[in-house]
This record gives structure tokens, C-alpha cells and sequence, in this order.
């Protein structure tokens, strides 16, 4: 789902949506065409036709999937009666084991939809649609008979976490978004039920979470139980119903009130009853490690990486080499700074931005980009503080991807939490706003997409281009050093690999927390137990979580390595960022054929 993308590590309920992705591509060869006239209108009229029914196809895609939930529906589509909807989805969706099945058979027969068609009839982006659904369908397909393996709880990127935070940026347009609101809202409890139901199954299948990451969970549901007249819904669900203007005083006293009763009788009872159930199973986890540790753990953990990151890479060998490869490159660039320029190093707990605000520091960044960048498109953006019932439970900052049909409306939420302190806000801000998330998705919306395209998202796409610009923001104008800036783009880049790397040691080679000390006491000069603790208990909670920022990023910096070895003094930087960004959110696997070819074709034209 792409309602929410928070800054570097967890991302907004993946679970409530799932979804299809169309690609653009460069031309195509066309088939050639038979001398006579009349055969040719003919093999043109056919192609027409299957065109026809592949965007049929497509829309029908579109339509279905943003049916499934009426939370998804609403930031995707701000005006369903535009988009030809009669009628908007009232549920959170089903989330159960059988659903989940009935998934998987449904994607088996929408495969054999798919290959009936002749991919050579068809555009060059439908034929990049094409591949694009086929290697998607293939990802998916492969977590059938895993489906219990599944995390819809976690403490911070779980839905119990995270659904609060989108009632909260609901969108009032019209009275009747108000009712639609208010009927969702009053299905939660349903909902956490099924979610409960499906915990109990894993329970009964030795695939419970273990006490520890339960308690998390427990702490991350008490952040919710506060009395509806001070609750952070009341609060936002207020402010907005003051500002619609087709309301009486009247209407609205009454919708407040009945928003509290909803909050007193489906919301806070729905973390009660989440809590005493979690709390129920507690003690029957069977594994507080790694992935690695259950009977199908190793094959999940390559479903994850694929599906999370589509990478390139054909194994999860090949892919641990590659981020060695890339961290061993940063490590050597950080050891060149230091040695050339040492006096960086006394500067590491004193520096500071010249930019303090958000607003400053978007502006700034919105600017500074042109020269590496294609023109931002036009948009408006409001930065937010993240609740303060919320700061405990959720990342650092994030973004919030606006409907599709109002898309140069956005929202950043930054969190104030103390133990976010040291975060720092410039680099933070280009991760999502300019040139991050806030950037990619409206320029590619602004691109006008199909419409399926637009629901969909590929995580290390999307979150690997923010991670690779987050670091080029250090080499801004940005009131750093430039040595300084360039050490810290390293260093983070270096301490995300070592997430990701400690991904795979411990999800598939089975690394326990012993080993993972060890490592990073060796090689990083790591001691402290309660920060090998933390690593730890994080990628057992979360796996492939790191991996999309880092694979991401890893597959970008190949890419423009590569274009820089070839093209020499003529690469061009802006170019390339703009073959990223016009290519828009798609699996490594189906963009590194396209790099080729754009690198091709910049050979040709030097």
C-alpha cells in the first residue's frame, strides 16, 4: 500500500492493499508491416483491439483492487464519482487465512489472463505492463503454503500501529466522507478480530511471535487507550469537521458526538480486546530468532526479499556479495576522508545545519535540486507533528501519499520524540520531501500514469531512491563542510548496511544474538550489549524490513556506477536521475533491461 512511507526503516501497512505495478518504457521495434494495404489495416486493427482489452484487463485490475478496502480507496481516489464509482467500499478489508488463500488461487487464474496475450501486439508500455504483472505474479505465487508466516503485528510497523494514523489524515471533502469516515471506523474491532483470529492460527502452527516482540506489540496497542474526549482522533477528527463549510453547527456538534461514541464503543475496545488476546497467547511463540528457525523460514525469506525489494540478483549469495561489494566501497571512501582530511573528525558532535526549519529546509532543497534534478512539478506540501499518544510507536518522519487525483496536496509527518533527537532534520526532510518521496511521487503522478499504476507500489524503489538522495543531500549547500557532509553520507550509508547484511545472517543463515555481537564487536568495534540487543531484536521482528532502503539504493549506485565507467565525461547526472524517475516504481529485475538500453541509447547520441 502506498498510503504511507515513513523515513528509513518501517513502511505503512503493506498488509490492507495489495496490488499491480505498470511500467513505461523507451520504443519498442514494431512488427513489420505486409506490403498490402488491406493486410495491414487488418494486423493494425487487430493490434488495436488487443490493446483494447489488455487496458481492459488493466482497469479492471485497478477497479478491483481499490475495492478491497475502503481505507486504501479513499487516499487513492478523493472523487470516486469522477472515476465512474457508484459506490465506495465500507469495510478494512478480510484479513484472514482464507482470504489469503483464495488469493493465491486468484492469482493463478489472473496469470492464465495475462499470458493470453500476445505481448508483440501489444504498446511498447503495455508490453512493459506485461512483464511487469508476469514477474509480480511469480513473486507472489511463491509464498503460497507460507501464508502464516506472515507479520501483520509489530510494534512499529504493524497495523495496529499505523491504521490510527491514516483515520487521522482522512480527508473530508464532502458530508458524505464524513458518514464514510464513521462507518469505517466503526468496523475496526471487527477487523483487529479477523487480525486476532489469524494470530491464533499462527499460535496453533508454532508461528506466534515470542514474548518479547509481544510485549512491544502490547505497549504499541496501550498508546491507544485513551479516553475518546482527549483522544488524538477526537482532536483531528474535530478540526476538520470545522472546516468543511456545507455544514450547519448543528450537523456538526452532532457529528462530534457520535464520533465519540464510536470511539467508545468499536475503537478503544478494539485495542482492548487486541491486548487481552495477544496477552492470551503469550508463551506459546516457539521461536525468539530469526526467520531461519522455522521449517519454511529460509524459503520466506527469500519470497520477502523478492517481493520487497525486486532485485536484480538471482540469489540471496549473489545479493550478500553485492552489499559487501557496496559496503566495503563506502568503508573505503570513509577511510580516504579521514586520512586526507582528519580534521573532519573533530567536528562529528558539534556540526550543524544552516537550515532549521522544515519549511526552510524544504524550500532550500526544492531549489538546490534543479541542477541535478528535472524541474520539481508544482505542488503544496504541510509538514505536521506527529501526535504525542503516537511518538512512541512510530518512525522518525514519514510521508503521506496523497489520492491520486489530488496529488499536489501533501503531507510530511515529523515525529518529536526525544529518542529522535539526533536526527538529523535536513538529510531527514530530503528522504521525504525534495528530491525524496514527496518529489518522486508527484512527479510521477504528475506524469499521468494509468490509473492501476498509481495504487501500486515497489517498496526498494520507491524507499531506495529516497535512501540514495538522503545521502546526496549531504553534498548540498547545506552549511556542512563538504568533507564532513560526504563522511556522514558514508557513515549512514555504511550503518544501513550493516542492517541489511545482519538481515541475512540472521533471517537465513541462522545467527543468533551471539554471533551478531561478535560481528560487530570484531569489525565494527561494537560493545554495547544494549545496542546489540536493539539490532537485533529489530530485524527478528521486522525481516527484510532493511533491505528495501538498502537494496534499493545498492541497485541505483550499480546503475550509476556503471553509466559513469562507460560514458565518462559524458555522463550527465540530471539524465540519469531522470531515466529513474520517468521509469517510475518497478522491480530491479524489469528496470536494469531499460538502464541497458538508456545507456545504449546515450552512447548513440554522445
Amino acid at each position: 500500500m502506498k498510503n504511507c512511507i515513513p523515513r528509513k526503516f518501517p513502511h505503512l501497512l503493506t498488509m490492507i492493499l495489495a496490488g499491480f505495478l505498470l511500467v513505461s518504457c523507451k520504443a519498442l521495434p514494431q512488427k513489420p508491416a505486409p506490403p498490402d494495404t488491406g493486410r495491414y489495416e487488418q494486423y493494425r486493427a487487430g493490434d488495436t483491439a488487443m490493446q483494447d482489452q489488455f487496458d481492459q484487463f488493466t482497469d479492471d485490475l485497478f477497479r478491483e483492487e481499490i475495492e478491497n478496502s475502503g481505507i486504501s480507496f479513499h487516499f487513492s481516489i478523493a472523487d470516486p464519482a469522477a472515476r465512474g464509482f457508484d459506490t465506495v467500499p465500507l469495510t478494512l478489508g478480510d484479513f484472514s487465512l482464507d482470504k489469503m488463500k483464495e488469493n493465491a488461487e486468484e492469482l493463478k487464474q489472473l496469470k492464465k489472463k495475462l499470458r493470453e496475450f500476445d505481448q508483440r501486439r501489444l504498446t511498447d508500455e503495455q508490453r512493459l505492463t506485461y512483464k511487469v504483472l508476469d514477474s509480480y505474479i511469480e513473486t507472489e505465487l511463491t509464498s503460497e503454503g507460507m501464508e502464516l508466516y506472515a507479520k501483520p503485528l509489530t510494534s512499529t510497523i504493524g497495523i495496529q500501529a499505523q491504521l490510527p494514523v491514516l483515520f487521522a489524515e482522512y480527508s473530508f471533502y464532502t458530508k458524505t466522507d464524513v458518514d464514510h469516515y464513521l462507518s469505517l471506523l466503526s468496523t475496526i474491532d471487527n477487523y483487529y478480530g479477523q487480525i486476532l483470529e489469524f494470530e491464533k492460527k499462527k499460535s496453533e502452527a508454532g508461528l506466534f511471535m515470542s514474548d518479547s516482540a509481544a510485549d512491544n506489540v502490547l505497549k504499541s496497542c496501550e498508546a491507544y487507550l485513551i479516553q475518546p474526549d482527549h483522544s488524538f482522533l477526537a482532536e483531528t477528527f474535530n478540526s476538520r469537521i470545522d472546516a468543511l463549510t456545507d455544514l450547519t453547527e448543528e450537523e456538526k456538534a452532532a457529528y462530534k458526538e457520535q464520533n465519540l461514541k464510536v470511539l467508545e464503543e468499536h475503537f478503544i475496545p478494539a485495542y482492548k480486546n487486541l491486548i487481552n488476546g495477544i496477552t492470551a497467547l503469550m508463551g506459546t511463540g516457539t521461536n525468539d530468532k530469526g526467520l531461519f528457525w522455522y521449517p519454511e523460514g529460509k524459503r520466506y525469506f527469500e519470497y520477502l526479499v523478492n517481493s520487497s525489494t525486486g532485485t536484480s540478483y538471482d540469489s540471496i549469495a549473489q545479493l550478500t556479495k553485492a552489499i559487501e561489494k557496496q559496503m566495503g566501497a563506502d568503508i573505503q571512501a570513509l577511510s580516504e576522508i579521514t586520512k586526507e582530511h582528519p580534521e573532519v573528525l573533530d567536528s562529528l558532535e558539534s556540526y550543524s545545519f544552516d537550515y532549521q526549519s522544515p519549511e526552510e529546509i524544504l524550500e532550500s532543497l526544492k531549489v538546490q535540486i534543479t541542477e541535478d534534478f528535472p524541474e520539481p512539478p508544482e505542488c503544496t506540501y504541510t509538514v505536521k507533528k506527529v501526535p504525542a499518544a503516537l511518538e512512541a510507536s512510530l518512525s522518525p518522519a514519514f510521508y503521506l501519499v496523497p489520492p491520486i487525483d489530488r496529488y499536489e496536496e501533501n503531507t510530511i509527518y515529523i515525529n518529536n520524540n526525544p529518542r529522535f533527537q539526533n536526527e538529523d532534520l535536513f538529510p531527514t526532510l530530503a528522504h521525504e520531501g525534495y528530491p525524496g518521496h514527496l518529489y518522486q511521487n508527484v512527479y510521477f503522478l504528475s506524469k499521468n500514469p494509468s490509473d492501476l499504476r498509481t495504487i501500486l507500489s515497489f517498496p526498494s524503489y520507491s524507499e531506495g531512491w529516497a535512501t540514495y538522495v538522503e545521502f546526496y543531500s549531504y553534498t548540498l549547500d547545506n552549511g556542512l563542510d563538504p568533507q564532513l557532509g560526504k563522511l556522514l553520507a558514508h557513515n549512514t550509508a555504511v550503518t544501513l548496511g550493516i542492517y541489511a547484511y545482519l538481515d541475512i545472517c540472521i533471517n537465513y543463515e541462522g545467527w543468533d544474538q551471539d554471533q551478531v555481537g561478535k560481528y560487530l564487536g570484531t569489525f565494527y568495534n561494537v560493545e554495547n550489549t544494549d545496542i546489540v540487543d536493539s539490532i537485533y531484536s529489530s530485524l527478528v521482528e521486522n525481516p527484510g524490513n532493511y533491505m528495501e532502503y538498502y537494496v534499493g539504493y545498492l541497485e541505483i549506485m550499480e546503475m550509476k556506477g556503471a553509466a559513469q565507467r562507460i560514458l565518462k565525461e559524458n555522463f550527465d547526472l540530471k539524465e540519469f536521475h531522470t531515466f529513474l524517475l520517468d521509469t517510475g516504481p518497478a522491480p530491479f529485475s524489469v528496470i536494469q533491461p531499460l538502464f541497458r538500453s538508456w545507456l545504449n541509447g546515450q552512447l548513440r547520441s554522445k
